[in-house]
């Protein structure tokens, strides 16, 4: 995946870096999300909730022609992301171990 970094619109903060942001698509685990909203949607702004290889926990909103993403904005997990985050990567992995025992 090819990031456009060119005049980002938003300022990163000593919190998290671009590697960061770059490593949390990356992350097998990464929730990606549509838009809910008339708002986001005529925009075509999607979000992603993952981690970093440092365990940085991320959010960010992004657009993306297919080819590359153009970040929006990304910061830091709160609380109730990270609690979100965990339950999905729990049950992803819980699916994970019950397809593997049907194989047996």
């Amino acid at each position: 995946m090819e990031f456009d970094w060119h005049n980002p619109p938003f300022n990163l903060n000593n919190s998290i870096t671009i590697k960061d942001i770059e490593e949390s698509f990356e992350d097998p685990f990464a929730i990606r999300l549509l838009p809910d909203s008339a708002r986001f949607a005529a925009q075509a702004r999607f979000f992603n909730v993952g981690v970093s290889v440092n365990g940085n926990g991320i959010v960010t909103v992004y657009r993306t022609n297919g080819k590359s993403v153009r970040v929006i904005h990304a910061r830091p997990f709160e609380s109730e992301e990270r609690f979100f985050y965990q339950r999905k990567m729990n049950q992803m992995l819980a699916n994970s171990e019950a397809a593997r025992a049907g194989d047996r």
